[in-house]
C-alpha cells in the first residue's frame, strides 16, 4: 500500500526519504500551516480581487467569483509573494471576519454563524449582566416584541394563587408601581412613594369584576379628592331617572322616579322628597257654607302613599281667580278637598291640588 506524501487533515507535504531540497517541501508546509492556523480573512463571500493586496491576505470566496478568482468558489485566497494561493476550507474551519467583527464556520457549502446553544441556559444579559434572579437582563432605550403574523402575547405566569405574577416600576431601582396578580388571582395595581410602604390603589375582583381600592369611593358620602364614584354610591345618566329606593335611610336607586296612577301624578327623589300632583273632576260652588259658598267635598287618594308619620303639605288651586281650596287634615294616603268661593258659582271648574311630604 503506497505511503501517502500529504498529511490527511490539512494536506500539508510531507518530506520524503532521500528528498532533494528537502526545505522546500518544509517551506510550503509551514506556508500551509501560516494561512489556516488562527484563520482570519479580510471578507467572507468575495467575488472581486482587490486590486492591491497586501501580503499575507487572505479572502474567502464566494461561489462565482471573478478576475484572478475565477473558478476558484468557495475557497481560501491567499496573496503571496504576489500572487494568489488557493485553499480548500474543511467542514468546521472556523475564520474571523475582519470586515464584520464576527467568527464564521465553513459547514461544507458556505460561511455561517456558529451555532449557539438557546436552551436552558443559565441566563442572558444582553449590554448588561444577567444574576440569578434577573436572569434575562436588557440595558437599551426600548425592547420590542412583536407579532408573528397577527396576535402577540406577553405571558406572566405564577406557580400558585399566593405568589405574585407582576410588572414593577422603579426609579432609580426603587419600586413606585406595580400591577399584575399579587397574592391572588385578583388583578390589582399598588403605588409606593418609597418602595417600602405600599397602598392598593386599584383591586378588580376575579369572579365580579367588581373594583376596590384606595382609588374608588369607600361610601356614599365619601367625597375625596380624586376618587372615582362607585355606581351605587353615585349617580350619572344610566341611573339619574329610575326607581329611587334606599337601604336605612342610605339612597341605593335612581335620582328621581316619575309615575302617573288614576288618581294623579308624582314624583321622588332619592333624598326622600315626594310631591304628588292631580286634577281633580270639575265641581261648582252653590253649597251655602257659613258665609261662603263651597263645591261638595271631595276626597282625593294620593297617586301613591307618603311615609308613615309624614308631614304632608297641600295646597291647592280652585280653578278660577274667585275659587280656593280648602282641605281636611291629611293621612298617608289621601286628603278631603273642598272648593270654596266668596259668591255663589255654579260654572264646573276643575281644580288642581299639590302634597308634598318624604316617601321615607
Amino acid at each position: 500500500m503506497p505511503v501517502s506524501q500529504n498529511s490527511a487533515r490539512l494536506n500539508l507535504p510531507y518530506l520524503q526519504p532521500s528528498q532533494a531540497q528537502k526545505h522546500v517541501t518544509h517551506n510550503e508546509a509551514l506556508r500551509q500551516l501560516d494561512l489556516i492556523v488562527q484563520l482570519s480573512v479580510a471578507s467572507i463571500n468575495a467575488t472581486t480581487p482587490p486590486a492591491v493586496p497586501d501580503q499575507g491576505e487572505i479572502h474567502a470566496l464566494g461561489a462565482n467569483p471573478t478576475g484572478d478568482w475565477a473558478g476558484q468558489g468557495g475557497m481560501l485566497a491567499a496573496w503571496l509573494d504576489n500572487a494568489w494561493h488557493f485553499v480548500a476550507p474543511d467542514t468546521g474551519w472556523r475564520a474571523w471576519d475582519e470586515s464584520s467583527n464576527q467568527m464564521k464556520l465553513w459547514d461544507g457549502g458556505t460561511w455561517i454563524d456558529p451555532p449557539v446553544a438557546t436552551q436552558n441556559l443559565n441566563g442572558v444579559g444582553i449590554a448588561t449582566g444577567s444574576d440569578a434572579t434577573n436572569r434575562l437582563s436588557v440595558r437599551s432605550p426600548a425592547t420590542l416584541l412583536s407579532h408573528e403574523g397577527a396576535g402577540h402575547q406577553l405571558k406572566i405566569n405564577k406557580a400558585s394563587t399566593g405568589d405574585t405574577a407582576s410588572l414593577l416600576f422603579q426609579s432609580n431601582w426603587t419600586g413606585h408601581a406595580e400591577m399584575g396578580l399579587a397574592g391572588s388571582t385578583g388583578f390589582s395595581i399598588k403605588v409606593s412613594p418609597d418602595g417600602g410602604s405600599w397602598t392598593d390603589a386599584l383591586s378588580l375582583d376575579p369572579a365580579t369584576g367588581t373594583a376596590s381600592g384606595a382609588a374608588i369611593q369607600s361610601s356614599a358620602d365619601d367625597t375625596t379628592t380624586g376618587r372615582l364614584m362607585r355606581a351605587d354610591y353615585g349617580y350619572g345618566p344610566g341611573n339619574l331617572l329610575g326607581t329611587v329606593s334606599e337601604n336605612s335611610g342610605t339612597p341605593s336607586g335612581a335620582v328621581i322616579e316619575r309615575g302617573t296612577t288614576p288618581t294623579g301624578d308624582y314624583v321622588r327623589f332619592a333624598d326622600g322628597t315626594q310631591i304628588c300632583t292631580a286634577t281633580l273632576p270639575a265641581t261648582d260652588c252653590t253649597a251655602v257654607e257659613g258665609a261662603l259658598f263651597a263645591s261638595d267635598p271631595a276626597v282625593w287618594d294620593f297617586p301613591v302613599a307618603f311615609a308613615a308619620g309624614s308631614n304632608v303639605a297641600i295646597s291647592g288651586s280652585g280653578g278660577g281667580s274667585t275659587r280656593f281650596t280648602g282641605f281636611d287634615a291629611p293621612t298617608e294616603t289621601q286628603v278631603t278637598v273642598r272648593v270654596l268661593a266668596s259668591a255663589s258659582d255654579a260654572t264646573a271648574l276643575a281644580p288642581t291640588v299639590t302634597a308634598i311630604g318624604r316617601w321615607f
